[in-house]
């Protein structure tokens, strides 16, 4: 796996990421809202409100423990940084860049680096190698943990499973 590259995206995938790249790029200053600075845990919450097609896509298989047993957060605040994903168990950053990081690519590297000082691995996967093929990426990340692939889908419960005695809506 490697840097971004870019990759054609649909109109309302663009407009995502369009708010996602704002939200993103103003991490290092204050975010104004109502005439209020928005606190990190608030911004971390709109960029989980605004994730990418591929950070959506890579939460549904990292999410709920599912693979290998490792508890993943999404957009969760190391110091000043807020990334994509991590593992604390495995000190583990997940890092999806779509075309945006083409941009700001050197304070990805300063980023990277900071992070890297901490403890921290950082992996970065492309949002096209995400879209075209999360298991491989699933897969990848299973590896550099040196750990044996295991996904076990989550159970489908809450509000949205359906019910195993009720009858389906006609």
């Amino acid at each position: 796996m490697h840097r971004a590259t870019k990759c054609s995206v649909s109109v309302a995938s663009q407009q995502c990421l369009s708010l996602h790249d704002t939200i993103y790029s103003m991490l290092e200053s204050p975010i104004v809202e109502d005439g209020r600075n928005l606190e990190a845990s608030e911004r971390a919450r709109a960029l989980r409100k605004t994730q990418t097609v591929s950070e959506g896509l890579l939460w549904g298989v990292l999410r709920a423990r599912q693979l290998c047993g490792l508890k993943f957060r999404r957009q969760h605040r190391i110091g000043p940084w807020i990334v994509d994903f991590a593992c604390q168990q495995e000190m583990l950053v997940v890092e999806v860049d779509g075309g945006y990081h083409d941009v700001i690519a050197e304070n990805d590297v300063g980023r990277q680096r900071h992070l890297e000082s901490l403890g921290w691995k950082v992996i970065r996967f492309s949002d096209k190698e995400v879209e075209e093929n999360v298991d491989a990426v699933a897969r990848y990340i299973a590896r550099e943990l040196n750990l044996a692939y295991e996904f076990r889908r989550r159970e489908a419960t809450g509000s949205g499973a359906r019910q195993s005695n009720t009858k389906p809506k006609r």
